[in-house]
């Protein structure tokens, strides 16, 4: 479904089920060089399941227009903004790796529209090694590569995952490249490395949230390593903490497993 935000068409994926005010509503946040595709599973059972969902395109990836977010602040002025576009007053927000510091970000920045806050795969600070950053502009394609090797810590998953014979990487791979040709004139991968890189107010952002607070955290992630969430942990009130068998692609590394932890705590 398209949205205006900003005066940019916004594309979110609903799970094909049409906007309720009566639901609530749940926000999906992507990470770098990622889409709304990797929620898939767990958009689809929250929109087959009472909620509302909003499995956002990032400005300037794949279906959205407008400049991707040059910062983790620009980024959640993003979603208020989004919020406001499709009349909802207050969402639970679910962000992964650069999108759990934007979550994080718009909770401590509107607290009253935040119900609940789930982090997935996230750190503070969430530094990117310089040779990311410097492959992100010289060597994508190696870069990529990188990425996916830090992220997985499978080669396959389970059956039970995405079907027999699926190759979490190659897949993977294929999707980041699609975004980063997706914009033309401007480098989403370097732009969101940056943007997490640079971001320094997450333990003060921590402290100013108000709802509570769910980490999902892979236990062989490589990319954020759970001792990385720490700091925010400490910060948070009452915060749950989930480990689950995975890198930091934890969405189709341990799928069922990261989808009953958000099910369990939006009490879905």
């Amino acid at each position: 479904m398209n949205y205006t935000v900003n005066g940019h068409t916004t594309y979110c994926y609903t799970g094909g089920k049409s906007f309720d005010v009566a639901k609530p509503t749940v926000v999906f946040i992507h990470g770098v060089l990622n889409d709304h595709s990797v929620w898939i599973l767990q958009s689809r059972w929250f929109a087959n399941h009472g909620w509302n969902v909003l499995a956002v395109d990032l400005p300037g990836h794949c279906r959205s227009e407008g400049k991707p977010p040059a910062s983790v602040e620009d980024a959640a002025g993003f979603v208020l903004a989004l919020l406001d576009a499709v009349g909802v007053d207050k969402a639970a927000l679910v962000g992964h790796s650069f999108g759990s510091l934007i979550a994080l970000e718009t909770a401590a920045r509107a607290p009253q529209r935040v119900s609940h806050l789930a982090l997935v795969g996230t750190a503070s600070p969430m530094t990117v090694s310089p040779a990311l950053l410097d492959g992100a502009i010289n060597a994508p394609q190696r870069a990529i590569d990188m990425v996916n090797t830090f992220s997985h810590s499978l080669l396959a998953p389970p059956p039970s995952s995405l079907g027999p014979g699926t190759w979490l990487q190659g897949g993977s791979r294929a999707l980041m490249r699609r975004v980063l040709a997706s914009n033309r004139e401007a480098n989403v991968f370097h732009i969101g490395f940056k943007a997490c890189n640079d971001y320094s107010n997450g333990e003060a952002a921590m402290a100013a949230v108000t709802c509570p607070v769910l980490f999902v955290l892979g236990e062989a992630d490589q990319m954020t390593p759970p001792r990385a969430a720490k700091a925010l942990i400490a910060k948070a009130r009452g915060a749950k903490v989930v480990t689950v068998p995975a890198g930091h692609a934890l969405m189709t590394e341990a799928p069922e497993q990261t989808l009953f932890a958000l099910k369990d705590f939006l009490g879905a």
